[in-house]
Parts: structure tokens; sequence; C-alpha cells
């Protein structure tokens, strides 16, 4: 008789391997190592090019390697036409499924086995909108 199966995003599920972090790999708060260049082929706009600074000195880049280059690309450039509004809803759907493989969303990082470190600060404040 099987049990149940391991759930990396459930610390105080039943079935669990190693520490208190319910089997997550912890990940550093940034990322040390060198920026990859873009790829050649298209020319960059500067938002585009900020995206992939951000992308690749993020915790999650930690656990990417060159392979990740032309995934990370394609990221930025769907999410640049969407915010451009010039996406079709095929890259919009492009985008999530890359933005969970890539382990930039929360359910992303679940299916990866991955968690942000603790913030060593307090949160930012939040200032209402106004008429909100």
């Amino acid at each position: 008789m099987s049990g149940p199966m391991r759930n990396p995003g459930k610390p105080y599920s039943r079935h669990r391997s190693g520490g208190g972090t319910g089997g997550l790999l912890q990940l550093q708060a940034t990322c040390d190592l060198p920026v990859p260049d873009l790829p050649p082929g298209r020319e960059w706009s500067q938002p585009e090019e900020q995206m992939w600074e951000e992308l690749w000195t993020g915790p999650q880049a930690n656990q990417w390697d060159d392979s990740f280059i032309p995934v990370v690309a394609m990221f930025v450039t769907h999410c640049s036409n969407i915010l451009g509004g010039r996406a079709s809803a095929w890259m919009a759907q492009e985008a999530r499924h890359l933005s969970d493989r890539l382990g930039l969303t929360p359910q992303g990082m679940v299916a990866l086995g991955w968690e942000l470190p603790p913030q060593q600060q307090a949160p930012a404040s939040v200032t209402p909108l106004r008429g909100a």
C-alpha cells in the first residue's frame, strides 16, 4: 500500500523528508554570478535589458545555468510584448508557463522545490491609492 505523495509546498504534510523547511531548497537572496549577454539576433530595448539584468541577479538565477539563456530570453520577449500591448493570447499563456518553469511564481517555486530566504528587513509601507 502506498502512502501520501510528498508535497514540498506543505511543510506540515504527513509525508516529509529533511529538515523543518519541508525539503525545500532555500535560495540565496541574490545571484552574484556574472550576468550572461543577451542572445544575438535582434535589438533589445533598454527595458528588456533591465529585465534581463534583474532576472539574472535574482534568487532563482542561482539555480540556472547557461542552458537557461534562451528560455529567459523568450520570457523577456513575451513579457515585453505583453506589457507593450502587442501580445496575443498564446504569448501570454507561454509567458505564464515560462514563469512557472523558471521558478518566478509561487506555484513554480513550489513545483521546483525552492523557497525564498526570509526577509532581512521589514516590508515597505503601503500607501493607499487616492479614492480607494
